[in-house]
């Protein structure tokens, strides 16, 4: 089934969905999800979580482009963060975890192990 509605103006609903015997209605397949207060979901779903590969926008100017998992960053992904660095690599449970490369505003690179916050032992990339 095909769904696209909105609630009260309070968020819109269009893809793919299913009627469960209850009457609930649930997202499943792919489609796009915006919120009252300005997130915006577009990628799959499963059993009505972000589940698969997606675009998670902000309304900070924050944007996620990876793999979710039960409504979580979840697996490979790019984080831009609002000032316009980013973080590419692994997600763990919405937490910066395992190789990834963290990339500054001035465009310098630090690679490594990043585990939640913390990020021991980076290394700077150098362009010569």
């Amino acid at each position: 089934m095909n769904c696209v509605f909105q609630l009260f103006l309070l968020f819109s609903t269009e893809g793919e969905c299913s009627r469960l015997a209850s009457g609930v209605i649930m997202r499943s397949g792919t489609g796009k999800h915006t919120s009252e207060n300005g997130i915006v979901y577009t990628g799959e779903w499963h059993e009505d979580k972000m589940h698969g590969t997606g675009t998670l926008q902000l309304p900070s100017g924050a944007l996620y482009e990876g793999e979710f998992k039960d409504n979580m960053y979840h697996g490979t992904g790019t984080y831009t963060f609002p000032d316009g660095s980013t973080y590419k690599g692994h997600f763990h449970k919405n937490r910066l975890e395992g190789e990834g490369a963290f990339t500054n505003m001035q465009g310098l690179v630090w690679t490594g192990e990043f585990h939640g916050k913390a990020a021991l032992g980076l290394k700077m990339q150098h362009n010569i």
